[in-house]
């Protein structure tokens, strides 16, 4: 098992005061950990919230701990997108921390671009990666893309500028 990471303290005020109101906006998290950030977004009125979680163990903590109406899955972030994706289920903000330095920096971004459904028009994608890791650029794919960095950390913010209506005061 990876060791867990958790979203340090500044990084999550500093997300969620980008994001402003979430209030009644869809919220996945993949790579949830801990789950805080999904239970963040979940008390700030998100909704609904959805907790992507591949470890065993980390999952059924999150999961006792989860009000009744945030749903917390048990799988792998690759086939939980494509799900999602197949089923015609779209999220406002996509939120991803997944263990650094292991290629999610490339694969991420290609595997919501080959899965663009999973995004709501005018959502929003937040990839928590280290400094040293570059993610990907997505412009060929008409993404739009910001960086934010917090110490060793970057949040990079990912939308699509078509029908670009997310209300996120100061993104790009």
């Amino acid at each position: 098992m990876k060791e867990m990471r958790p979203t340090a303290g500044k990084v999550r005020s500093a997300l969620f005061s980008i994001l402003g109101n979430i209030c009644g906006r869809s919220f996945l998290d993949l790579f949830s950990g801990s789950g805080q950030i999904a239970f963040d977004a979940y008390g700030r009125g998100a909704g609904p919230v959805v907790s992507v979680e591949s470890d065993r163990a980390r999952h059924a903590a999150i999961a006792a701990k989860a009000p009744e109406d945030l749903i917390c899955l048990h799988m792998d972030v690759r086939r939980a997108v494509a799900r999602f994706a197949k089923r015609g289920e779209s999220f406002d903000i996509i939120f991803a921390d997944p263990p650094y330095r292991l290629g999610w920096g490339k694969e991420f971004p290609a595997l919501i671009a080959g899965n663009a459904s999973v995004l709501a028009p005018g959502g929003v994608i937040i990839f928590e990666h280290a400094a040293e890791e570059e993610a990907a650029d997505t412009a060929p794919l008409g993404w739009v893309r910001e960086d934010r960095t917090y110490g060793g950390t970057v949040l990079t913010f990912y939308r699509r500028e078509e029908n670009d209506q997310s209300g996120i005061s100061g993104l790009i």
